[in-house]
C-alpha cells in the first residue's frame, strides 16, 4: 500500500487534515495516540475506498456488473471524496474516478444499444410468432401439425425476454386469440366431421342392409349388377368413424363373399354337369353319325328319333360346344330326311303308306258329309264340304308329286 500518510498533517491539538491541490481540508480529530497513528488510521480509511474502486474497475472492466450499476457506485464515490475522512491522494482518486465514469458511461450506453436490439429482436420474434399462429388459426385446416406448432409456438415465446410489458402484454392478447380461435374452428370442423360420418354410417349401414338382403339369391347376373352398384355406391359416399367403417366393410365385403362363394360353387356344379352332358352328347352325336342311312333309311329314322330324344334329354353343353354339336347333328337329320325322301319316290303310288293315309282321310271325309245331310245339319254339312275339299286338293298335289 502507499504511504497515503504523506497527503495529511495532525497538528498540535488533534486536529487531523488532508492535503488536496485545493489547499488543507479537515478531516477528522485524533486523541487516542501518536499523531502517526492517527494518520495511519485515517489513511487506512482512505485504502478502504481505494479497495471499492478496485473492485468496481474490475467488475466494469470484465462485464461481470452491469454498466448503469456501477456508473452510479463511481459517481456515489466520486461524490463522496469532497467530505470523505480520509488521508491520502485525493485527486489521484478522483481523477481515476471521473476516467472510469467515463468508461462506464461508454459501456452503459453500449449496453442501451445492445439492450434496445435485443428487444428489437425479440419484439421481431414475437411479432413472427404472432402472425404465424394467426395465419394458422384462421387458414390451417391440418389440424394435428397447426395444433403441434401452436405448441411448439408457445414453447418457444416463453424463451423470449427483453420486450416491454405494455407491447408483450398486447402481443400475448393477440396470439391467446388466434389459439382460442383455432381451438374453436378445428371443435367445429370435427363437430361438423362427426355428423357427417354418422350420416355416412347411416348410409352404409343401409348399403350393408341391401348387400346381405340380395346375398341369398339366385339370380346371378342381376344380383351380381346389384352389388357391383352397391360397390360404387359405398366408394362414393363419404367414411364414417374409423370403428364403424371397419365393421360394416367386414359385413359387407362377407355378404358380398357369400353371394359370390355361392355362385361360383353352382357354377362349378353346373360345369361339371354341363361337362359331362357335353361327353353323352359326343357319344349320341357318333352314334348318329354312325348310322346306315343309305342301307336302311327308315331304321335309321327310327334310330336318330331315339337319338335325338335322349339328346334333348342329356341337358345344356358348355356354350363353346354348343353349335358345333348341333351343327353335327342336323347334318345326320339332313342325310337321313334326303335318304326317306329318295325311298319314298321310288314307292309306287298305289303301295305309298302316305298316299294310301291321305285316300283314307278323303274317305272318312266323304262319310262325315253324308252323316250330316241325313241329319239335315246345315253347318255340318257347310264344314263337312269344306274339309272334304280340302283333303282331296292335298290328295291330288300329293299324287301329282309321286
Amino acid at each position: 500500500m502507499s504511504d497515503w500518510t504523506a497527503f495529511g498533517r495532525v497538528d498540535a491539538d488533534g486536529t487531523v487534515y488532508v492535503k488536496t491541490a485545493e489547499g488543507e481540508r479537515v478531516v477528522g480529530s485524533w486523541q487516542a495516540g501518536a499523531p502517526e497513528e492517527g494518520l495511519a488510521h485515517f489513511a487506512r480509511r482512505f485504502a478502504d475506498l481505494v479497495t471499492e474502486v478496485n473492485l468496481t474497475e474490475a467488475r466494469l472492466n470484465s462485464g461481470a456488473a452491469d454498466a448503469n450499476n456501477s456508473l452510479a457506485t463511481i459517481r456515489r464515490l466520486r461524490t463522496s471524496l469532497a467530505e470523505a475522512h480520509v488521508v491520502g491522494d485525493l485527486d489521484a482518486l478522483a481523477a481515476r474516478l471521473d476516467r472510469l465514469a467515463t468508461v462506464a458511461e461508454e459501456k452503459a450506453a453500449q449496453a442501451r444499444v445492445a439492450k434496445e436490439a435485443a428487444r428489437a429482436e425479440a419484439l421481431a420474434r414475437k411479432t413472427t410468432l404472432v402472425e404465424e399462429a394467426e395465419k394458422l388459426a384462421a387458414e390451417s385446416t391440418g389440424w394435428k401439425t397447426a395444433g403441434d406448432r401452436l405448441k411448439e409456438i408457445l414453447d418457444e415465446w416463453k424463451t423470449i425476454r427483453g420486450v416491454d410489458k405494455k407491447t408483450d402484454g398486447e402481443l400475448w392478447k393477440r396470439f391467446a386469440a388466434a389459439r382460442d380461435g383455432f381451438t374453436r374452428r378445428r371443435g367445429a370442423h370435427f363437430a361438423s366431421l362427426d355428423g357427417q360420418r354418422k350420416q355416412a354410417q347411416s348410409v352404409k349401414e343401409e348399403l350393408v342392409a341391401e348387400a346381405e338382403k340380395v346375398s341369398e339369391s339366385t339370380d346371378w347376373a342381376v344380383t351380381a349388377n346389384q352389388l357391383k352398384e352397391l360397390m360404387n355406391q359405398w366408394k362414393a359416399a363419404p367414411r364414417a368413424s374409423k370403428e364403424a367403417e371397419q365393421r360394416l366393410w367386414e359385413r359387407f365385403r362377407a355378404a358380398q363373399d357369400a353371394f359370390f362363394t355361392r355362385r361360383s360353387e353352382v357354377f362349378s356344379a353346373r360345369d361339371n354337369e354341363q361337362r359331362a352332358n357335353l361327353e353323352r352328347k359326343q357319344a349320341l352325336l357318333a352314334e348318329a353319325e354312325a348310322l346306315d342311312v343309305d342301307g336302311d333309311p327308315k331304321g335309321a329314322q327310327a334310330k336318330l328319333r331315339e337319338i335325338q330324344a335322349q339328346w334333348h334329354d342329356a341337358g345344356r353343353v358348355p356354350r363353346e360346344a354348343t353349335s358345333g354339336l348341333e351343327r353335327r347333328l342336323r347334318t345326320v337329320d339332313e342325310r337321313v330326311r334326303e335318304a326317306m325322301d329318295s325311298a319314298w319316290r321310288r314307292t309306287s303310288p298305289a303301295d305309298n303308306p302316305l298316299l294310301l293315309q291321305m285316300r283314307d282321310q278323303v274317305a272318312e271325309a266323304e262319310q262325315r258329309l253324308d252323316r250330316a245331310r241325313t241329319a239335315g245339319d246345315s253347318k255340318r254339312v257347310r264344314e263337312a264340304e269344306r274339309a272334304l275339299e280340302s283333303k282331296r286338293q292335298f290328295l291330288r298335289l300329293a299324287e301329282q308329286a309321286s
